[in-house]
């Protein structure tokens, strides 16, 4: 059953419902839009935030959570209505992703990972080429994958990171996937895999490789291997500084065998997307932008003598602290302002321009919004940095967005920088 968002601006437990991030008149949103992002944003307020502390102190996944996800239609977000999903855009997914994170950083993540299944192989490969066997051939497949999202509440996850230069796209994955008769055989490691343990299927980006061939990226698959399977396994410990309810231990994969309906993507569709469709790699960002204006948020009401479980003292009236608050929002406004316009672009073939912005957007969120909880902490002072309080959390989880592959802070300056002063073709010879 899908749960309905509150008409009265009361949450399912009767909190008094925030504003959006993103104005739905302000930011020209279509009502349909309105009604999935408020349905995040209720579900993220009345219920994660009250979770959040659990699962950030035991590092433990946030499987509550992912069953209210499933109850109220958000698994299937991006899965086309035609399937039994709700059909929202990449843009519509990005600011709902963005409320989620706002009140739990670790579900908004997660759930990232469990979306970009379905927006990849649904919305993002519609755009892209394939002949009609093919096209026809990854219809029947995917429609497998969000029948199980929608009807039994699966949920799939994204391992990407393997150590090296792979998941910055500079190599071709290690993890590797041997064609056999009605599959492929798979073996490799994935680390910092989010949701591991906990996912139904793992959406493994890995090469394909017949005898006598060397790894090419242009061979990458995008496999959903069974989280039952013989020889998948789940190693290591999992105690970070921050993002603790992702549980993003390592994944191991010995001799695991697949079958053909396993494809998230066809042969080659992947390799594609990541030449024609960059913006795919700016969904970590929404969570980040969710961070920011929960530290904006948090600052606004402990001085205000508002924030729950303090005591009501109001500290607004001094100038420092007003300052500050001003300059919390100037930066927020403009991250903001190049993110939902990063997030609106987002299509098969952008120009150079959108590339590049989409590089400052990301670098502009992940970089900011821990600008944003730094100062918030510094300006709330010391009972900010109590773990009772969730100041503390977002100012550790906000840490740790700009070392997320592929886009990094540093990679993101990097390309930046090079693309700016270089032409596709150029060099200095």
């Amino acid at each position: 059953m899908t749960a309905q968002v509150s008409k009265n601006g009361a949450g399912l437990n009767g909190v008094k419902l925030d504003a959006p991030i993103f104005d739905p008149i302000a930011f020209r949103l279509s009502d349909e839009q309105a009604a999935i992002i408020a349905r995040a944003r209720e579900l993220g307020q009345s219920v994660f935030a009250q979770r959040a502390t659990a699962y950030d102190r035991e590092a433990t996944f946030p499987t509550e959570n992912y069953r209210d996800l499933h109850r109220a239609g958000l698994l299937g977000i991006s899965i086309p209505k035609a399937h039994g999903g709700l059909g929202a855009d990449y843009q519509t997914y990005a600011l709902a992703a963005a409320e989620i994170g706002r009140y739990c950083g670790a579900t908004a993540l997660t759930w990232n990972m469990h979306v970009c299944s379905t927006l990849w192989s649904g919305p993002l490969a519609d755009d892209l080429d394939m002949d009609a066997q093919t096209r026809t051939e990854h219809e029947r497949r995917r429609a497998i994958h969000y029948k199980r999202i929608v009807e039994d509440g699966a949920i799939y996850s994204q391992p990407f990171s393997e150590g090296g230069a792979a998941a910055a796209g500079g190599v071709a994955f290690g993890t590797e996937a041997k064609p056999v008769k009605g599959g492929w055989v798979v073996n490799g490691k994935k680390i910092f895999a989010s949701l591991s343990g906990h996912a139904d299927y793992y959406g493994v980006l890995c090469t394909e490789i017949a005898e006598g061939e060397k790894a090419s990226r242009r061979n990458t698959l995008y496999l959903a291997l069974p989280a039952g399977a013989d020889g998948v396994s789940v190693v290591g410990d999992w105690d970070p500084l921050g993002m603790r309810g992702t549980v993003s231990r390592t994944l191991l994969f010995k001799d695991v065998f697949v079958d053909e309906g396993a494809a998230l993507m066809p042969r080659g569709v992947y390799f594609q997307a990541a030449q024609r469709w960059p913006h795919m790699f700016l969904t970590l960002s929404p969570t980040y932008m969710g961070l920011a204006q929960a530290a904006y948020d948090f600052t606004v009401r402990y001085l205000r003598g508002e924030m729950p479980g303090t005591p009501p003292v109001k500290r607004r009236m001094y100038p420092t602290k007003q300052i500050a608050v001003a300059q919390m929002q100037i930066k927020l406004e403009q991250i903001k302002a190049i993110w939902f316009q990063a997030i609106t672009e987002a299509c098969a073939n952008p120009s150079k321009e959108q590339v590049l912005r989409a590089y400052a957007a990301q670098y502009s969120v992940m970089e900011g919004a821990n600008e944003i909880a730094t100062l918030a902490i510094r300006t709330c002072g010391g009972q900010a940095m109590l773990k009772s309080l969730p100041l503390e959390r977002i100012y550790r989880d906000s840490r740790c967005g700009s070392l997320m592959l592929p886009w990094t802070a540093e990679l993101c300056l990097d390309r930046i920088g090079r693309e700016a002063l270089y032409e596709a073709g150029e060099t200095d010879d």
